[in-house]
């Protein structure tokens, strides 16, 4: 069973602000909480269209939406071929780019796949290493963990888990696989744990937290392929569409926060001009000045809420 409690579920369909006979696009199905609820919005011809890479995700939303599939296209494919996608369905389009009314991005990893220990997300479970989301892709987290080169993994657990230990855990990983492969994520966690101040250990969220989050990120490219998909979302809403964007840690909402940024480009000529000649000219405008987080009663529901935040802006 694909058990996962969506999060910011109402504020992020909200925020997209739905037209009933609009087109919609959830870029990260996952277990479907989002989709049903645009869907239950919408009325023919409205259309959902929901992105997942995996299988048992798919599986589940075809059990939910079993009646419903005259509204629902489900895609199985990375959200970073977004537009390759949405150009060979029968959707309309503008100057070759295809023209959706709103996009949603739940990003980071889904509760099913952290639980299902044959994933090897997840230093709780014992497992093979492995972490892909798509269950069919090529990297895995023994092939980072084992033949990546020290400086590497150092680079990786500073940029992508922000863990200031990196370099002492790189270390300990390396000689670790020196006397032999490291196979499961309960060596890893121990590893890790063993690399990391035992003063550190004591405060703060499990040891090998920060360094999972990092080889997760690593093996899927979830940060290359979130800037190529939103980049793409930008151009493929209509007029008056929204995207909305929930993030779980600052890099995803750094990335978010520029890219939006990036689009709401402000006039650059000096006040004193009669007119304006550097053509710059804003595509988006800010639906939230300030992110939207969980709110108290949710996160007394669910903890895994507690980082995340929902950014949300109109195409113009």
């Amino acid at each position: 069973m694909f058990h996962h409690i969506t999060v910011l579920k109402a504020e992020a369909v909200d925020g997209l602000h739905i037209d009933p006979h609009g087109i919609y696009v959830d870029c990260t199905l996952g277990g479907a909480g989002h989709s049903e609820l645009i869907v239950s919005k919408l009325q023919p011809p409205g259309r959902l269209i929901a992105f997942d890479q995996d299988d048992a995700a798919l599986s589940n939303a075809e059990q939910i939406f079993a009646e419903q599939m005259d509204r629902v296209t489900l895609v199985r494919s990375n959200f970073r071929y977004l537009k390759d996608k949405l150009l060979e369905l029968d959707i309309p389009k503008l100057n070759g780019q295809p023209q959706v009314n709103g996009i949603l991005f739940d990003l980071g990893v889904s509760s099913p796949q952290l639980d299902d220990a044959e994933r090897g997300f997840s230093y709780n479970h014992d497992a093979a290493l492995d972490m892909r989301m798509d269950q069919e892709g090529g990297l895995t987290a023994h092939e980072v963990v084992n033949e990546w080169t020290e400086a590497e993994l150092t680079q990786i657990l500073f940029e992508y888990g922000e863990e200031k230990f990196a370099r002492r855990i790189a270390s300990n990983l390396i000689k670790a696989r020196e006397q032999a492969p490291i196979m499961t994520t309960f060596q890893l966690a121990e590893i890790i744990k063993n690399a990391i101040p035992a003063a550190t250990r004591r405060t703060g969220p499990h040891p090998a937290k920060r360094s999972f989050q990092a080889i997760r990120i690593a093996v899927n490219d979830e940060l290359g392929a979130m800037k190529e998909a939103l980049e793409q979302a930008v151009h493929c809403l209509a007029p008056g569409g929204r995207i909305a964007v929930i993030t779980f840690h600052s890099l995803e909402d750094r990335i978010c926060k520029h890219l939006f940024a990036k689009f709401i480009e402000q006039c650059t000529c000096p006040s004193d001009f009669p007119m304006c000649v550097c053509q710059r000219k804003s595509i988006l405008k800010l639906v939230n000045r300030k992110p939207i987080a969980p709110s108290e009663e949710e996160l007394e529901l669910n903890n895994r809420s507690r980082s995340a935040k929902l950014r949300v802006a109109e195409k113009i």
